[in-house]
């Protein structure tokens, strides 16, 4: 999906995306996931019980419950099955992106800001690619970050253009799991498994 059909559909992009079959996966079930009227948040195939593809998707508004996860579980199973990007078995995991979420649109970085976060870089900046950091809201097309325990004489506001982004994820900590345990119980924990061999049968 173009990022001009995500936005009529009223989807907003995400900044940043997958390789390889990852991205393959991603092309194939973010449309489905759009028109049950979820977003994409990561598509990630990992080594875990032979082979599991984990689909992170939510509402709009950072939600995301039991019901649906297996919503978007059943429609994307036909549409991997018909397109068949994994060979062989694999597993299916939908579920919500979880308290320690990664960050992936501009919405999450305003929405989260006064939150710790790891960002990544694409192309490093005065020579760094990795921060961590305090999350303070977007200006214009720039992330802005405060940094701890700077040296003395050091700014530790940095700027960070939302474009050079290529992993962003919120630290886990005290603050974080104490919002987490406020939120409904289904906010960051539901989860829905499914085998592809038990979609075939």
């Amino acid at each position: 999906m173009t990022e001009s059909s995500q936005m009529a559909a009223g989807q907003e992009p995400r900044l940043f995306g997958e390789r390889g079959v990852d991205a393959r996966v991603a092309s194939i079930v973010e449309p489905v996931i759009v028109d049950l009227g979820f977003d994409l948040v990561r598509v990630r195939i990992t080594g875990e019980r032979g082979c599991t593809v984990q689909i992170m998707a939510e509402s709009p508004d950072g939600t995301m419950s039991i019901e649906g996860c297996e919503a978007v579980s059943k429609a994307i199973s036909p549409a991997l099955d018909v397109e068949d990007p994994i060979s062989g078995e694999y597993h299916l995991e939908v579920s919500s992106p979880g308290v320690d979420r990664p960050l992936v649109r501009r919405r999450d970085f305003i929405a989260w800001a006064g939150h710790e976060a790891k960002i990544e870089l694409s192309t490093p900046v005065d020579g760094r690619r990795r921060y961590r950091g305090m999350l303070d809201g977007v200006d214009g097309e720039d992330l802005k970050i405060v940094l701890p325990d700077v040296p003395q004489g050091t700014d530790a506001n940095v700027r960070v253009p939302l474009s050079n982004l290529s992993e962003a994820k919120l630290v886990m900590n005290d603050k974080l799991l104490e919002l987490a345990l406020k939120a409904q119980p289904v906010n960051g924990a539901a989860e829905i498994e499914e085998d592809a061999a038990d979609r075939q049968e």
